[in-house]
């Protein structure tokens, strides 16, 4: 094979495998990179899906600017260190992404991006995708030959491994020592016990993973015997016991082995702690959630629709900073307990100075909900068919709502009813925002009968073999 075709196959095939590894782990991603292979070669760029599009400035600022004396940095910090080894490049801090690369004596520059997803976790086992795939980069790309579809397969199937790898790194940087604990199987045995139900009910209540030499500084309500410590790869017995701390502040306290005992007192930083919330949960480092973890796999998503769309069409309105403020934070608290109790709705946020009539059940007086007392009876009225009626001052003025409309070209028959009518009626009504929340928690912001939100699909980026060109090129507009 022409090398040149190689190298170019190389870099598109674990791109690839990065951009659909996190496509499931988070959700539509798209991936590109900059690189110099070679001290003297020119800075290129791989970005098949326009991600670095609108950054122009600030990378032509770090390369060609600011920072015009990167490749001597470089070639002195590579210099004595052994072939091979990956000296980590910091961040390039551009906004809304994620960034992650090395330098290397057999591949002199590399950087790689991600979008950084506002529902996210944490960033961490995004980091470490990215930094595998710095990582087999420079094994495929040096290699004259080489089956480079195991880098596909091994990015594809990542997401166990970055956890694991961003648990250790972050236990290092804060502890100061290697821990005894087997991260891996650990992560297995969550998902086999998130899998397994106990007299038909999933699984509640929180683990704690504590090294072996921490345990004695942790108050213990109860411990069991040594010799009758359940194994935790016993995956049902753990289960079993998790019901001894359902709905409670207790914690069973594992030392990565076995379970040692239980407790409701505090755990050592870092601890790890696995919070098991029916049907999902969370990993936690801390106080900070690392993943989530939900039909069998780990995700990094916060399962709270984060509605960023929706907080700039309220800033960009004509209405006060403040008001806009409170009234983001109270649509916020209704969307996301429709979203923990798990039932659809239709909240119709109306900016119009005289509310848009709707047909439903009218308030007299309209409800406040700046009146903390009024905000469980709004959380009630979303579970009733039909959409509640809101207005800018955070005033309900309906409930059980119908909303009716033209038919119009971009409505999806395959989202239903509730859905649907929200497209026909805000394309009908100028400065109306209607968000609606399926029972499954995906939450659509919808204006002017477009979802704003709505996640663009693409092909991937093997269907076809885009060229690679220098980064120069690419600043001044070039498309690849």
């Amino acid at each position: 094979m022409n090398q040149d075709l190689y190298k170019k196959l190389c870099i598109a095939n674990i791109l690839n495998g990065v951009t659909e590894g996190l496509s499931k782990f988070t959700r539509a991603s798209r991936v590109s990179m900059i690189f110099a292979a070679r001290s003297d070669d020119p800075l290129m760029i791989f970005d098949p899906k326009g991600l670095l599009r609108g950054h122009e400035s600030r990378l032509e600022e770090m390369f060609y600017t600011q920072n015009g004396h990167w490749r001597e940095r470089i070639q002195g910090k590579i210099a004595a260190q052994p072939k091979g080894y990956l000296i980590p490049e910091k961040d390039l801090a551009l906004s809304g992404l994620i960034s992650c690369g090395g330098s290397c004596s057999d591949f002199f520059y590399q950087i790689w991006f991600t979008e950084h997803h506002p529902d996210m976790c944490s960033k961490g086992p995004t980091e470490r995708w990215l930094e595998q795939a710095a990582t087999l980069l420079i094994h495929d790309y040096n290699a004259s030959s080489t089956a480079i579809n195991a880098s596909d397969y091994v990015l594809k199937n990542y997401s166990l491994q970055a956890i694991a790898d961003s648990i250790v790194d972050e236990r290092e940087k804060n502890l100061r020592f290697d821990s005894k604990i087997q991260i891996p199987p650990i992560l297995n045995y969550i998902l086999n016990i998130s899998k397994t139900r106990e007299e038909g009910a999933w699984a509640r209540g929180t683990l704690c993973f504590v090294d072996p030499w921490q345990i004695d500084g942790i108050d213990f309500i109860t411990k069991i015997q040594k010799h009758e410590q359940p194994l935790v790869s016993n995956v049902k017995h753990i289960r079993k016991l998790l019901v001894a701390v359902e709905r409670s502040n207790r914690k069973l306290v594992s030392d990565g082995m076995s379970i040692i005992g239980i407790t409701d007192g505090e755990t050592p930083d870092y601890a790890i702690a696995v919070e098991f919330k029916g049907d999902y949960g969370f990993l936690k480092i801390g106080n900070e959630n690392l993943a989530s973890f939900f039909d069998g796999s780990f995700h990094s998503t916060t399962r709270e629709a984060k509605m960023v769309e929706l907080e700039e069409l309220l800033m960009d309105s004509d209405m006060e900073t403040e008001t806009s403020t409170v009234l983001f934070q109270m649509v916020t608290n209704l969307v996301h307990s429709a979203g923990r109790a798990r039932h659809g709705c239709t909240l119709v946020i109306d900016l119009n100075e005289i509310p848009v009539p709707l047909s439903g059940h009218v308030l007299e007086p309209s409800l406040s909900l700046l009146e903390p007392k009024n905000i469980s009876l709004a959380r009630s009225l979303l579970k009733i068919d039909g959409a509640v009626h809101l207005t800018a001052d955070s005033h309900i003025h309906g409930f059980g709502c119908l909303l009716d409309g033209k038919t119009i070209n971009c409505e999806n028959m395959a989202r239903g009813a509730r859905y649907n009518s929200a497209l026909r009626f805000s394309a009908d009504n100028p400065r109306i925002i209607v968000v609606v929340v399926s029972s499954d928690r995906p939450v659509s912001i919808i204006y002017n009968g477009i979802e704003i939100n709505a996640f663009s699909q693409w092909k991937p980026s093997y269907a076809y073999s885009p060229e690679l060109i220098t980064l120069e090129k690419y600043l001044k507009g070039v498309q690849l």
